[in-house]
């Protein structure tokens, strides 16, 4: 770990980082090796419910519907907010529920905001079944949580735009923005 990635994580007192952006915007992956290099824990919220409720995130939406799905996702999250010094890849529809906000807000929230055009090329390519894609036109249904889901995600404390960057270099980026959101403790305050 770099004398400046030690400082950071000094400085982030262990406050975790939570992930949040649309389905297959790279949380998981840009996630892995955030972790990695801050010395932090890493957490799939998707795979912590799916092992909660012993089925795959379709057969949840499948057997519970939408309204299911988001109650058992905000207490996955309160149960992953109890820990610290954690990386947590959110579900890209977490931000939907309001009472989930205070828990991102007690991390440190960013958004990897993925260009759309990505998004849709990425979404393609990927095999994952994607429950709210499940229509005629996916295409219109992912614009369409976008416009819903836009404002919510500008929420976050930090904002990453994604166009072709690959992982590792995204969890670069944010690891040279999240400086510029914390405070210097070596820092006097002059006021």
């Amino acid at each position: 770990m770099s004398d400046a990635t030690l400082s950071l994580k000094q400085r982030l007192g262990g406050r975790s980082l939570y992930l949040v952006g649309m389905m297959g915007s790279g949380k998981t992956s840009t996630g892995r090796p955030l972790a990695e290099q801050l010395g932090y824990g890493f957490v799939d919220a998707d795979a912590v419910i799916e092992q909660a409720a012993g089925c795959s995130i379709p057969e949840i939406f499948e057997r519970d519907g939408e309204a299911g799905f988001r109650a058992l996702e905000s207490q996955v999250l309160n149960a992953i907010g109890q820990r610290h010094s954690l990386v947590v890849a959110t579900g890209g529809g977490v931000v939907t529920q309001q009472e989930n906000w205070g828990l991102l807000h007690s991390g440190i929230v960013v958004w990897l905001d993925v260009v759309p055009e990505q998004l849709m090329q990425r979404l393609r390519a990927d095999s994952t079944v994607r429950p709210l894609l499940q229509t005629e036109d996916p295409d219109a249904a992912l614009n369409a949580l976008l416009n819903q889901r836009r404002p919510l995600y500008a929420e976050a404390d930090l904002t990453v735009v994604i166009n072709q960057e690959t992982p590792l270099a995204v969890a670069d980026g944010i690891l040279q923005l999240l400086p510029s959101l914390l405070k210097d403790p070596t820092q006097r305050r002059t006021d």
